[in-house]
């Protein structure tokens, strides 16, 4: 399955290279689909019988490429892990409830000890 590949494609170092006729079917899929960059061989043709043997090259995922990675999921395979913070939009909601918080306090000095008298 192509998935499989650019998941393999993902935990390798670029450029890989593949010269199975079936790698080199599925680095076609992929590249047709945009999730990589890949020189991939003309299709074969029967009366040439000599010649470099044909192999299929990939130089990088694509920007559409990791976000169809980031979306699959295999039976099993625990869920990643969520960033420390959730964004801006997170941020912003954050921002805004403590913003609240610190309007509901009394303000206070900046010397926040009770007055003694002399």
């Amino acid at each position: 399955m192509s998935m499989d590949l650019l998941k393999q494609i993902a935990a390798s170092r670029l450029p890989v290279s593949f010269r199975t006729p079936k790698e080199i079917d599925e680095v076609r899929i992929l590249r047709q689909a945009g999730f990589v960059i890949a020189f991939v061989p003309a299709p074969a043709d029967p009366l040439k019988l000599s010649g470099a043997e044909p192999a299929a090259q990939v130089l990088a995922i694509t920007e559409k490429g990791r976000e169809e990675l980031s979306r699959i999921r295999y039976p099993g395979e625990t869920p990643r892990p969520q960033s420390r913070h959730g964004g801006l939009k997170n941020w912003l909601i954050n921002a805004r409830h403590r913003q609240r918080l610190q309007q509901g306090l009394p303000s206070r000095g900046k010397d926040s000890r009770p007055s003694q008298s002399v």
